[in-house]
Order: C-alpha cells, then sequence, then structure tokens
C-alpha cells in the first residue's frame, strides 16, 4: 500500500481539528511573550476593554472597568487585613458577580485561589478549607449556614458574606429580596465578625 504524504497544515488540521471552527482573525497560537502573568492579563484587559461588558448576572451587567475596581478593591481589603501574597483566598460561589470580582482581586494582589464547591457540606468544607490551608473564606449568603456549622473546625482569619445582588446596584437589593423572602433560598445564620463583601466592592 502506499502512503500518504499529507501537508504541514493538513496534519495540523487533522491533529487540532477545532481550528476549523476558529474565527479568521484567531490566530491557532497564541503569543505568550506579550501577555505576561495571569494578573498581567486580568489588569489588562479591564484597561483595554473598560467599557464593553464583562460579565451579566439575573439581567444586569457589569463593565471590565467596573469589574475591574471592584477587584482592586477587594485586594486592597485583603493587603489591608495582613494578608500576604501567596496566601490562599477560598471563594465559595456560583456565578453570581462578586465571583469574577473576587477571583480577578485575588489574583491581582497575588494570592492564591481556593474554589470550593458551594455545595459542600460542613465536613466536607471543613476538609477542604484546612487542607488547602486557607486563610479567608468568601461564601454567598445561601451557604452562610453551612460555614457557621463548620466554623468550630476551621482555621481561618476572615469570612466574607457575598450575596447575589452585590455590584447590581439598586436592583441587587431587589434581587437580594426576592432570595431571602419571597424564595427563601438563604437559610438564618450567625457568623460574629464575618464581613459583607458588598462594603468592600464598590457597586
Amino acid at each position: 500500500m502506499g502512503m500518504t504524504v499529507l501537508s504541514a497544515a493538513q496534519a495540523t488540521s487533522d491533529a487540532r481539528p477545532w481550528l476549523a471552527h476558529y474565527p479568521p482573525a484567531v490566530p491557532p497560537v497564541i503569543d505568550e511573550a506579550g501577555v505576561g502573568t495571569l494578573a498581567d492579563l486580568i489588569r489588562n484587559a479591564c484597561e483595554t476593554y473598560a467599557d464593553r461588558e464583562a460579565f451579566e448576572s439575573f439581567g444586569k451587567s457589569i463593565t471590565f472597568a467596573e469589574v475591574g475596581r471592584a477587584a482592586r478593591a477587594f485586594a486592597a481589603w485583603l493587603q489591608a487585613q495582613g494578608f500576604k501574597k501567596g496566601d490562599r483566598i477560598a471563594l465559595m460561589m456560583p456565578n453570581i458577580l462578586a465571583y469574577p470580582a473576587t477571583i480577578f482581586g485575588a489574583l491581582i494582589g497575588g494570592y492564591t485561589v481556593v474554589n470550593v464547591n458551594p455545595l459542600y457540606t460542613a465536613r466536607e468544607l471543613a476538609h477542604q478549607v484546612n487542607d488547602a490551608e486557607a486563610r479567608a473564606l468568601v461564601v454567598i449568603e445561601n451557604f452562610a449556614h453551612v460555614v457557621e456549622e463548620a466554623r468550630p473546625n476551621l482555621k481561618l482569619d476572615a469570612i466574607l458574606i457575598a450575596t447575589a445582588g452585590d455590584l447590581m446596584g439598586f436592583k441587587g437589593t431587589i434581587v437580594n429580596f426576592v432570595a431571602r423572602k419571597i424564595k427563601k433560598v438563604v437559610k438564618p445564620y450567625n457568623l460574629p465578625g464575618a464581613t459583607v463583601t458588598g462594603l468592600i466592592v464598590p457597586g
């Protein structure tokens, strides 16, 4: 049997068939030299695309500039509280607007992000947070009662409570009211000393 010699382009296409679906303006290989660190990438995106819509939740969108401001505010708060670069910050949230603000803030501040499944039980939460040696935990209020249950076994320096309405302005007040009073998806909790993220991030 004869063998067919494939061109370099054809071989590449066969090895990476997804390239055929890339828009014309997207190169098959990204030049990493000009990107820098992940923190640089975040900062550059927030500056370059400042006026563009970055994230949307419950019908409310925020721009790259807005999420950048919130991220810087969160990073500054962590630094003011004495957290050092490399410290682990745990995030226990679904895709709400506070999530990109806090993950971006942690990364540009030089911290290590630990994502935590919001559906964890108290035992699972304590295991992951302690195993990761996280110093701070940001949790959406819907699951704050789980943190309360796990708290005696947690070695944390700070707990922050986020809400679905964070970074939404007045609409956030409505979103939170519906979640708490109508849908009743926020169970009662008691976490003395916890910080509300809405007091840290603008919006």
